[in-house]
């Protein structure tokens, strides 16, 4: 088993969680009328539905976020018996894609945003793991 990548893989799914459940306590729960999933509550030129559409695409980055820790997995777990090259491929762009995604947070949030650290760890941990 590939420790680096099987880790990387676990706090995809601690990040995934956690950006749902904060994003809902934190941005969503005060634009919600009762008893509705979706938030409705519009205060400023934003519309309902743009709202609805930013709520929807918040939790899709956690499920995208679910569907890398997934491959990262399976990838520790398998990795001697799959193809090296596509495996490499697989963990070099997943490794980008994290340390792009942890440069927008840094820059984004000017660093007050803790995300970008794990985005960093993950980015770390998966190139370790080729």
């Amino acid at each position: 088993m590939n420790a680096h990548l099987f880790i990387a893989g676990i706090l995809c799914f601690i990040l995934g969680l956690s950006h749902s459940i904060f994003g809902e306590l934190l941005i969503f729960q005060h634009k919600k009328n009762n008893k509705k999933i979706t938030p409705t509550i519009v205060k400023s030129d934003l519309k309902e539905r743009h709202l609805r559409i930013i709520w929807a695409t918040w939790h899709i980055a956690s499920f995208f976020g679910w569907c890398v820790g997934a491959i990262l997995i399976k990838i520790a777990l398998k990795q001697t018996i799959l193809n090296a090259e596509l495996i490499e491929f697989i963990i070099s762009s997943i490794a980008i894609a994290m340390f792009c995604s942890s440069f927008l947070v840094l820059f984004g949030t000017k660093g007050k945003h803790p995300g970008w650290v794990v985005f960093l760890v993950i980015g770390i941990l998966t190139l370790l793991g080729i």
